[in-house]
Parts: structure tokens; C-alpha cells; sequence
């Protein structure tokens, strides 16, 4: 797995003001903890973190601190609701050959047969694993998959040291049959329909109305002529 070194260094101020001068000079307020110690409050270069999970959300970072260095992993990574920038990060102690619990995220590889659709419902599958050796990614084929077929999450095979947690009967992704485009119109018109959109009549319902009405003005001429023959009464 990935293992990526970082500075950081102590910090003593709090609060959302210091918080802000903080990500003004380009740092990143975090905390780091685990193994019963006392919480250490840093701030790490927010250019290097972000670096550094471009490698994965379980990206082992070596924390350089004071001259020391701890292994610890992202936990709680806060993102800026507008800007493409972290807020703040909590860093969780581990130690090598120690086991934790991580959501490793699901990668489908391949194609499914003509006519189906791939439903993936999981995106990550919780596991225990190595701190020091995380899987960045389980790949799952749905190469020549049909409709009706279906992959759990005790399927996906998993590395040697790496136990499922999630529970194993858990769909992660299932194949349905692709609708028809007449299915298709008919859920687009009636979407449509809901948000009160009308739709113009295309030229083949326009003639089809008209071939209707012309139908319907016929039989009534007909109606209205009565039947035919004889008209008066016969003389004896």
C-alpha cells in the first residue's frame, strides 16, 4: 500500500479565527490520536496531505513531528462545501503488523453481456487488514455477466490477511436487463408529465389525430343521410 511521509507541526491556538489564518498560510489543522495518548493538535501542509491522498483514503502516512515520527492513517477528513480544499483531518495512531477496520473501495472491471445493466450498489467493502498493508482497491469482474446474475460481497476474493466485515450476503452488484425504448419514453413521459411539461405532437400523431377525425367525420355524414331506396309511400 501506498506510505507517504508529512511534517507537521504542534499547535497550541483553537478556534475558528486561528483556524482561518491557519488555511490562509497554507496549513491544515488536525489532530492525531490512538494508543490511549493524549490527543496532539498539529497543523500539516495542506499542499503535502493533498498529495498525499491522491494515493487512496488508506494512505499510510508517516507523521514527522518534532524529530519523531508516528505511522497514522486519515480517519475524519473534512472537505471545504464549495472549495476543492481540506478543512481538517483526524489522524488515527496504528503501529506495524497492528489490525484496523477501513472501507477499501470497489472497482468493476470488464463488461456485462449485451442488453444489461449494472446496478452496483456497495462502492466500498468494509475489512480488517494490516495497518501497513491496506488494500487500495478490490477489483471486481463482471466480464460476460447476465441478467439475473448478481455479485455478493463474500465473492470478491480478498488478500491474504484481509477479513470481510461487511456482511458477506450484502449485494454489491447486481445485472438487470436494459428497458426497451418504448419503457424508456414511457418513464421520460411521464416524468414530464409531473413537472408539467407538455409536449409538442410529433408529425406521426398529428397525421394519426387527423386519419381519426377524418374516420369519425365520415360515419356521421353517413348517420345523418339515413338509408337509401325508396323515399315515399307506394300508391296501390
Amino acid at each position: 500500500m501506498a506510505e507517504v511521509r508529512i511534517t507537521a507541526q504542534p499547535r497550541t491556538e483553537f478556534g475558528k479565527g486561528y483556524a482561518r489564518r491557519t488555511r490562509r498560510a497554507g496549513l491544515l489543522p488536525a489532530v492525531l490520536y490512538g494508543h490511549g495518548e493524549d490527543v496532539r493538535h498539529l497543523s500539516l501542509s495542506a499542499r503535502e496531505f493533498s498529495k498525499a491522498l491522491k494515493g487512496g483514503s488508506n494512505t499510510l502516512l508517516t507523521v514527522a513531528i518534532d524529530g519523531e515520527t508516528h505511522l497514522a492513517l486519515p480517519k475524519a477528513v473534512t472537505r471545504h462545501p464549495i472549495r476543492p480544499e481540506y478543512t481538517h483531518v483526524d489522524l488515527l495512531l496504528v503501529r506495524s503488523g497492528e489490525k484496523v477496520t477501513v472501507d477499501v473501495s470497489v472497482h468493476l472491471v470488464g463488461d456485462p453481456a449485451p442488453d444489461t445493466v449494472v446496478n452496483q450498489e456497495l462502492t466500498t467493502l468494509t475489512v480488517e487488514a494490516e495497518a501497513t498493508h491496506i488494500p487500495q482497491s478490490f477489483d471486481v469482474s463482471i466480464e460476460g455477466k447476465h441478467v439475473g446474475q448478481s455479485i455478493l460481497a463474500g465473492d470478491v476474493v480478498l488478500p491474504g490477511g484481509t477479513t470481510l466485515v461487511t456482511e458477506a450476503d450484502n449485494l454489491v452488484v447486481g445485472f438487470l436487463a436494459a428497458p426497451t425504448a418504448e419503457e424508456i419514453e414511457a418513464e421520460l413521459e411521464e416524468a414530464e408529465a409531473e413537472v408539467g411539461i407538455e409536449r409538442d405532437a410529433s408529425d406521426e400523431e398529428i397525421q394519426a389525430a387527423a386519419e381519426e377525425e377524418a374516420e369519425a367525420s365520415g360515419e356521421q355524414d353517413e348517420a345523418s343521410a339515413g338509408p337509401s331506396g325508396s323515399s315515399g309511400n307506394s300508391e296501390s
